[in-house]
């Protein structure tokens, strides 16, 4: 493997292009190495609070994040202006785009994250398969290449066996994803799989695989450096989700043993090692009832959910990034890594879990975030701000951490209820839910948790319920009062009689 010159003098300064909870979390960090910050705002952004932390802060354009946030040379001319050296993307718009990457490269500055080469292998789902098949990493029954005839793309699906799954070959998100029971639905089903994804992402390319139906979504993290040294950091579990994306996570998986957690741990690295990955990244397996694993695809950046594996190891992912792209090894080796404890992450968003998880968007009239032993909050937010329209309504991360899983879900329940957020819906309630949720609990639970156990009366019930306490503990105060108010009139009542008793004495 190639190695890059190493960069360690190098940064002093970090632009960090995105916003929000990230941005902050990232900047955090780069300040703890002594690191100056440059926030990129839009105009939406302006008294945003990554941008009120950041040693400098520059504008980069209107609202709509085609505008800004997804404008990659305005990017690199702010990087430039400022003289900071290097590029941190987070996650989301610009991290895992391999042209604003090579053009990062290509204007003398580094991208704190993954080869532009890297990027593109693993950012299509079908090149991703072809890199992983050269280590024998298990893969999904199905097809190994995009298909657009439709009657091919029929008699392979009936070769693989319904159900079957037509999936995107570019991006993810759910997004040109289509679950078909029966042949005489697939004609329909696969127009709207191919149409959905040339919406989405420009290429309307798919391919077929087997549908797991009771999947389990496993990840792994990784490691790279530039000198071709890998470490896994063992696993999430991601199975808990809306729309086919994540909102409760944790680390480890509840279900793995640990020979099973050693071969995905291995099959990552390999994975990773296909590409010559270098930087962070998050190889997604899927799981199904059998305990049997598969490869689905690779993450080359920063996951929304790494706290969780920062609190099992006790590694900082954002300083162990910066230090690889300014040219250090990896000052660990695999053995030297072990899982402490137990973390749960739930993702707070701006959304009304009783309307679909649609995003409610207004002032935080209200907010108080909890504290205390083994709870971590990191947010982009603060009382009387505004949740801007135009982005992803995620205010904050919750994550708890305890001595095992069951003091983990405890502690998740103890932060939720003290998470104070009015003038918005959101997820807060449905988090609780699934703490308290007899399948979570048990571990006995799927991708298809939403589905099974949460509707529109999930939630009614618990505010009935609350209500009802609610409305109790005002009665027994007014209760508590009226007494309170009988017995001071008797003690003064009867006061005034001695007195008056005293007087005519």
């Amino acid at each position: 493997m190639s190695q890059i010159s190493n960069h360690t003098s190098q940064i002093s300064k970090i632009l960090v292009a995105n916003r929000g909870e990230i941005a902050l979390r990232i900047m955090r960090s780069a300040k703890e190495m002594g690191i100056k910050t440059v926030a990129v705002f839009s105009e939406a952004d302006r008294n945003a609070l990554h941008v009120r932390y950041a040693d400098e802060a520059i504008c980069i354009g209107p609202a709509p994040s085609n505008q800004s946030y997804l404008v990659g040379e305005k990017i690199i001319e702010a990087c430039k202006a400022t003289g900071a050296q290097a590029i941190h993307p987070g996650y989301g718009f610009l991290s895992e785009n391999a042209g604003f990457a090579r053009a990062v490269k290509d204007a003398g500055l580094i991208l704190i994250g993954p080869t532009p080469e890297a990027m593109e292998t693993m950012g299509n789902k079908l090149s991703a398969k072809a890199a992983a098949l050269k280590y024998n990493i298990p893969m999904v029954p199905g097809t190994e290449e995009a298909i657009t005839d439709l009657e091919e793309a029929k008699i392979r699906a009936v070769e693989v066996g319904f159900p079957i799954l037509i999936k995107a070959a570019a991006g993810g998100g759910g997004k040109g994803m289509r679950i078909v029971e029966r042949v005489e639905d697939f004609e329909e089903q696969m127009h709207l799989a191919v149409s959905e994804a040339t919406s989405a992402f420009g290429d309307g390319a798919v391919f077929i695989e087997r549908y797991v139906t009771s999947p389990r979504h496993i990840e792994i993290q990784v490691l790279g450096d530039t000198y071709g040294n890998i470490v896994h950091l063992f696993e999430r579990e991601c199975s808990v989700q809306r729309r086919h994306q994540k909102v409760v996570e944790e680390a480890p998986s509840s279900v793995l043993t640990e020979e099973i957690r050693q071969e995905m741990g291995r099959c990552a690295v390999d994975v990773a090692r296909s590409v010559n990955y270098v930087g962070a990244g998050t190889v997604e397996f899927i799981l199904d009832e059998n305990l049997d694993f598969f490869f689905l695809e690779m993450n080359t950046r920063l996951q929304v959910e790494h706290p969780v594996t920062e609190m099992i190891t006790g590694l900082d992912l954002v300083k162990e990034q910066i230090k690889i792209a300014r040219g250090e090894a990896l000052s660990y080796q695999q053995d030297d890594l072990k899982i402490n404890g137990h973390a749960v992450e739930l993702r707070v968003y701006a959304e009304d879990p009783l309307n679909n998880f649609l995003p409610d968007i207004g002032t935080l009239q209200t907010y108080v975030i909890p504290k205390g032993n083994g709870v971590r909050v990191d947010d982009g937010f603060e009382e009387g701000m505004e949740i801007p329209i135009y982005y992803d309504p995620m205010i904050a991360k919750l994550i708890t951490f305890g001595a095992n899983r069951e003091e983990a879900i405890n502690r998740m329940i103890r932060a939720i209820d003290e998470y104070d957020i009015t003038g918005i819906q959101t997820t807060l309630s449905f988090g609780k839910f699934v703490m308290q949720h007899q399948a979570f609990t048990s571990g006995n639970f799927d991708t298809h948790f939403v589905s099974k156990y949460f509707n529109a009366d999930s939630l009614k019930n618990d505010n009935k319920e609350e209500a009802m306490l609610a409305a109790l503990a005002t009665v027994l105060m007014l209760q508590k009062e009226k007494i309170a108010v009988s017995a001071n009139t008797q003690v003064e009542s009867a006061s005034s009689w001695k007195k008056n008793r005293k007087n005519y004495l």
